[in-house]
Order: structure tokens, then sequence, then C-alpha cells
């Protein structure tokens, strides 16, 4: 790995470490459920892509990075059904029916 990848490896890995930190303060900041579910969407597909893109590049083209890539594209589907069963369950829960 060379020393300009290893930079870009770092730089995304700690933006990934102030995205999540930022996720959780913005967790704690808003006020419904339903408004927490976005700070959680936001974990699972920018910060999980981040770190799928750092992987990917210290990797290179290989197996591993194909399946870390799978494993992003795997809990981004698992992420959005769970994240819009919730939602769901919250709006019946609440009294509102669509």
């Amino acid at each position: 790995m060379s020393a300009a990848t290893g930079i870009a490896v770092a730089l995304l890995l700690g933006v990934a470490v102030c995205g999540g930190w930022l996720a959780a303060i913005a967790f704690l900041r808003l006020e419904t459920p339903i408004e927490r579910l976005h700070a959680v969407t936001f974990v699972n597909v920018a910060v999980g892509g981040m770190v799928m893109l750092a992987a990917c590049l210290s990797d290179g083209f290989s197996p591993r990075a194909i399946k870390c890539v799978g494993i992003w594209l795997v809990a981004m589907l698992g992420g959005a059904l769970l994240s819009f069963r919730t939602a769901r369950a919250l709006h019946l829960r609440g009294g509102e029916r669509r």
C-alpha cells in the first residue's frame, strides 16, 4: 500500500468515526423515534460506506474487497427493511394508519 493510499484510508476511517459521533449526537437530540431512525440509517449507509471504501482501498480489487462490498449492500438492504418495518410499527402504535 502506498503512502497516498494509507493517507486516504486513514482519512476515510477518521471521517467514518466523526460520522458515527455525529449520528450518536443526533440520535440523542432528535425528539421522536421516527426522527431517530434517520440517524440510524445515516450510520448504516454513510459510515458503513466509508468503512467499506477504506477496506477496498487498502486491499485493492480482491475477493476480500468484494465480500466487503457485499456485506455493505446486505447491511443497507437489511437496514432499510428494518427501518421501514420499525416506522410502520411506530405509526400503528401511535394510532396513525396509512
